[in-house]
């Protein structure tokens, strides 16, 4: 970088040294220094020397008119008005400010002096000094318009930011009215009427009102009006609420009141509608003042009276207008809880589906309606209904279900088991899964919908959660959590006993992968699972052979027949069609998995046919005795073609056909799945757990159906290989 010396810098700072040295005091004895500049900073230096001194900020505009307060009395034939404006001026020296227009100004001043005035045209101008705030008191008045019936004027509002006015009129009752600007207040005293309003600034506002005190008098018209009324009864638990949408359409006249005929027994909970002004009770109903300038009414009025709670007969009428020319109606009933209703309507109703309601009583709903009715009123009817309501106790309602459960356990030679749990949940509204874990086990990780999540130790047991922030499933998705349990190191031979977790959800089917070290043999000897073992058959069909029936020595659920479909070669079959035809005519059917496994359950006690179809494949047909106590396990063999056979087994118990080299009866394991290698790799270094899991070695498998608020339980008897 290059270097310049000061003393090259002598003639440019100079000016700097000498306002240095003018503000600190001289040094004794001070020593010349030398200070050494970029050419950047050189430059930056010689570039705010060079730059010219910017002036002062100027304003936008010259002055603004912030607020505007408009007071406005009538007497007789003219109306004076004093205006309150307040505002700021931004720029130096005499502005001008704005602030009427098409008016007739009467004075002006500013804290008791009078202010300059400048007329252009119909604009008035105000010259004030500035900068700073002011406030103006302006007097404006105005003629009076009077036309049959109605008195108007014509009110100019400033340009300010915002414009409030206040209304002194005769009369007790003055209907005011405005053409831009909304009214915000009403009040009579002393026979005028105080009308408070928001106006639209910078614009003439037309004022007028009825003139009935002082207009001749002339025929009344008579008042015609029809009426929809839209009535929804609610049936709580210990009252019933009645909300009536009242729809009156004026025919002919300004009806400044409406009557209401309101139901026996019931107390107004609320009033409520746009042209609506005041309503005052009278014996028997309501008398609603509103706006007779309007030619529609809309009003909502809430009703509420208490029952003695259980069941109930109600006797009700229904809010009603007798003042209209016309008047129909709906009426729905909802309930709250399990209801059976019975409803008896009166003369001039008749009920109709729910579907027909007017959409605006649909949307007051907000339960299921359970009648719907309708009517037209006349002299000869009064309309109401009698309700006969019987109510049950609420049953509970499953908030949440698992279809499936696959549960995979890794055991090593020092009895510690690796257990993970895959549900696959449709859930509503159900944010933990209660688990009560086997004795001495703990949860390690918890995976909600593919991403981490933590479990919760509650008072009566663990709770996994179903959900988490942000997450709203819409259908089922899949929830898992792995734990670890301490047991017992492998002896030469001796038992193992093995508990899954018991879950607060009902689950469709438990699927349970046991992967055992492979210098162990084991053999099922208890427990409430079915063996799904691929050797472990109990009925074998084959092509070309009789068949063979053995009981199953697994203790499980009864009624169930299970199996696994294989061809000629030993390989697995999925997708085959499995029929069972049942003793008493009934059919159960089933579809075989990638692992070549069926389960057909509540199978009756009797002769059974079993029937397994696949295309490409010559269908197998067996019949046998089936005992719903004792569930079977059937393997089939399919082989290539087209030709049908049928096997029939003639003996309920016979020894079970094995092919050269198949493994003993006792040998359950096959070769392990995919879940067995993921939970492998998982406990290998995701996990925080250390365990040494078995690399090597068989599974058994089990599956049990219909699993609901209880335990899995397998009892395994093993020994060591030599």
């Amino acid at each position: 970088m290059t270097r310049i010396s000061a003393t090259m810098l002598t003639g440019v700072l100079v000016t700097y040294a000498h306002a240095a040295a003018a503000q600190q005091p001289p040094r004794p004895n001070e020593l010349p220094r030398a200070v050494t500049l970029s050419l950047t900073e050189y430059n930056r230096l010689i570039d705010l020397a060079s730059r010219p001194s910017q002036g002062p900020a100027v304003a936008p505009v010259a002055s603004i008119l912030s607020s505007a307060d408009l007071r406005v009395r009538v007497e007789r034939e003219t109306v004076r008005g004093v205006f309150s404006l307040a505002g700021n001026i931004l720029r130096p020296g005499v502005s001008r400010v704005g602030l009427l227009a098409g008016a007739t100004l009467v004075d002006a001043s500013a804290a008791g002096r009078p202010v300059p005035l400048i007329a252009d045209g119909s604009a008035h101008t105000a010259l004030l000094p500035g900068p700073g705030p002011f406030s103006l008191s302006i007097e404006w008045g105005a003629p009076l318009k009077f036309s049959p019936g109605r008195a108007s004027f014509v009110l100019p509002v400033p340009p300010s930011g915002t414009a409030r006015a206040t209304f002194d009129l005769p009369g007790d009752q003055a209907d005011v009215h405005l053409s831009h600007g909304l009214v915000t207040r009403r009040s009579a005293a002393d026979g005028r009427t105080i009308v408070e309003a928001t106006l639209d600034p910078g614009s003439s506002t037309e004022v007028w009102w009825s003139m009935r005190d002082s207009a001749p008098a002339a025929a009344a018209r008579e008042v015609r009006a029809l009426a929809d009324v839209m009535t929804l009864v609610t049936l709580g638990d210990s009252d019933v609420r009645m909300v009536a949408l009242i729809d009156a359409a004026v025919v002919q006249g300004e009806p400044r009141t409406i009557d209401v005929r309101l139901p026996a027994g019931y107390e107004v909970t609320g009033i409520s509608g746009s042209t609506l002004a005041a309503s005052d009770p009278r014996e028997g109903g309501l008398v609603l003042t509103v706006d007779p300038a309007a030619r529609r009414h809309q009003v909502l009025i809430s009703l509420e009276r208490q029952h003695d709670g259980g069941s109930f007969t109600l006797d009700t009428g229904v809010v009603t207008l007798p003042g209209v020319q016309r008047e129909r109606g709906e009426i729905a009933v909802e309930g709250v809880g399990t209801l059976e209703l019975t409803a008896v309507e009166r003369d001039g109703m008749h009920r109709i589906d729910v579907r027909e309601l007017n959409p605006s009583l649909q949307s007051l709903a907000r339960l299921p309606i359970l009648s719907a009715f309708r009517y037209q009123l006349s002299a000869a009817t009064m309309p109401g209904l009698t309700l006969d309501a019987k109510r049950f106790a609420d049953a509970g309602v499953l908030a949440a279900v698992a279809d499936s459960a696959v549960a995979t356990t890794l055991v090593t030679a020092e009895g510690r088991m690796l257990t993970e749990i895959r549900l696959q949940i449709q859930n509503r509204a159900q944010p933990f899964l209660k688990v009560t874990l086997p004795p001495g086990a703990s949860i390690v990780s918890v995976d909600v919908a593919g991403e981490a999540g933590k479990p919760a130790l509650g008072a009566d047991g663990t709770r996994v959660p179903l959900l988490r922030p942000g997450f709203r499933p819409s259908g089922p998705y899949a929830v898992s959590f792995v734990y670890l349990q301490t047991g017992t190191p492998f002896a030469r031979k001796g038992e193992l006993q093995m508990t899954l977790p018991k879950m607060d959800v009902p689950i469709g089917l438990v699927e349970w992968e046991v992967f055992v070290p492979e210098n162990y043999s084991v053999r099922t000897i208890g427990g409430n699972v079915l063996d799904r073992g691929t050797n472990g058959a109990a009925i074998d069909l084959r092509r070309g052979g009789g068949g063979s029936v053995s009981r199953s020595d697994v203790a499980a659920l009864t009624g169930h027949i299970q199996g696994r479909v294989t061809d000629q070669a030993g390989g697995l079959l999925p997708g085959v069609a499995i029929d069972l035809a049942a003793s008493d005519g009934s059919h159960r059917t089933a579809i075989t998995g990638a692992d070549g496994a069926f389960v057909l359950a509540s199978v009756p006690s009797g002769p059974v046919t079993l029937t397994a179809e696949l295309s490409g494949f010559a269908p197998q047909r067996g019949e046998f005795m089936f005992d719903d106590r004792r569930p079977q396990q059937v393997n089939v063999t399919l082989a290539l073609g087209a030709i049908t056979e049928t096997v029939s087994v003639a003996a309920e118990t016979a020894e079970v056909r094995r092919a050269p080299g198949s493994k003993s009866k006792d040998d359950k394991q096959v070769q392990p799945s995919q879940n067995v290698v993921d939970l492998q790799r998982r406990a290998a270094g995701v996990l925080p757990v250390r365990i040494d899991v078995p690399r090597a070695g068989t599974s058994c498998h089990f599956v049990k159906p219909l699993v609901v608020d209880q335990e899995t339980m397998l009892s395994l008897g093993y020994r060591r290989r030599s």
